[in-house]
């Protein structure tokens, strides 16, 4: 017997940005269904392609599955970061949720952490790998 969970939890990462989602199914609220950080996604991304980055997974799934509640606390880096960080820790809940769904998510790329982050400073460097110019004369 599986026992029902109040809510299933992901957590994203990307760059400086941490992510923590809470997915709870088969909710029927009508008004902000998608909430980061106590506000509304679109309030708190304020580019439109943020948004629609972050609630990527959701848009994956049929239309009889999105009666949901996400509640997201991101914090860190970025606006793309934590927006990534986002769709990484959503896409994460939803395979707790449905285990059957990991190859859709993972064929669209959800799943998989991106890792690459800055590179530091060396000394006498003016930035990671810039190094001053040089001056015949």
């Amino acid at each position: 017997m599986i026992k029902e969970a109040k809510y299933f939890e992901g957590i994203g990462r990307r760059k400086e940005a941490s992510a923590r989602v809470r997915l709870y199914p088969d909710v029927s609220e009508a008004k902000n269904n998608f909430v980061i950080n106590g506000v509304s996604a679109a309030e708190y991304f304020k580019v439109a392609r943020h948004t629609v980055q972050a609630e990527a997974p959701l848009r994956a799934l049929s239309s009889t599955e999105k009666k949901m509640k996400v509640e997201v606390v991101v914090h860190g880096g970025g606006v793309k970061g934590q927006a990534e960080a986002v769709t990484l820790g959503l896409a994460r809940a939803l395979v707790g949720w449905r285990p059957d769904l990991r190859p859709e998510m993972r064929s669209h790329g959800y799943l998989t952490r991106d890792a690459r982050v800055v590179e530091r400073k060396k000394y006498g460097l003016r930035k990671a790998r810039r190094a001053q110019q040089w001056r015949k004369r």
